[in-house]
Formats: structure tokens, C-alpha cells, sequence
């Protein structure tokens, strides 16, 4: 009974990195094209990102030559996270 309940919460944590994952590229495609800011869904995706970007350039300096390395950091060290969980766990 443990052993499916604790497969179940990893395999939603997986799926919720795997999102944010898909989030954070969109989000930075998104920014090539300088969308409408009052759009919701540029908004929400903002609302979603900013805060992890904001923690990661506090801590190292992303920006090369006018181009914002924090997304490719945030998906690295996300691509780490569920690599280290799926071996843990699975």
C-alpha cells in the first residue's frame, strides 16, 4: 500500500517538473516575440517563471552578451532534479 502511494506521489512530482519544464520553454520562446503584456496567458506564464529566474540570476550572473541564460540554467537543473528522482525512487 505504501510502496503504490509513494509511486504515485513521485510520479506526480515527476509530471509537475516535466510541465514547468515545458512552461519555462515556452515562456522563453515567448520572449523572442515581445507578446502583448496584458495578455493572461504572457502574464501567467510570467507569474509562473519570474520567480525562479529572479532566485537564479540572485545567486549567478546570466546575462552573456544580451542573452539571458536563466531559463536554460532553471531547465538543466530540472532535467538534474527528476534524473536524480527517477534513479532514487525507481
Amino acid at each position: 500500500m505504501t510502496d503504490a502511494l509513494l509511486t504515485s506521489i513521485f510520479t506526480i512530482v515527476l509530471t509537475i517538473i516535466s510541465l514547468y519544464k515545458w512552461v519555462i520553454i515556452i515562456s522563453a520562446l515567448l520572449s523572442w516575440v515581445r507578446p502583448d503584456p496584458y495578455n493572461p496567458i504572457v502574464q501567467m506564464l510570467y507569474r509562473l517563471t519570474e520567480p525562479a529566474y529572479a532566485f537564479i540570476r540572485r545567486y549567478i550572473p546570466t546575462v552573456i552578451g544580451g542573452m539571458d541564460l536563466a531559463p536554460l540554467i532553471l531547465i538543466f537543473a530540472l532535467i538534474f532534479l527528476e534524473t536524480f528522482l527517477k534513479n532514487l525512487f525507481f
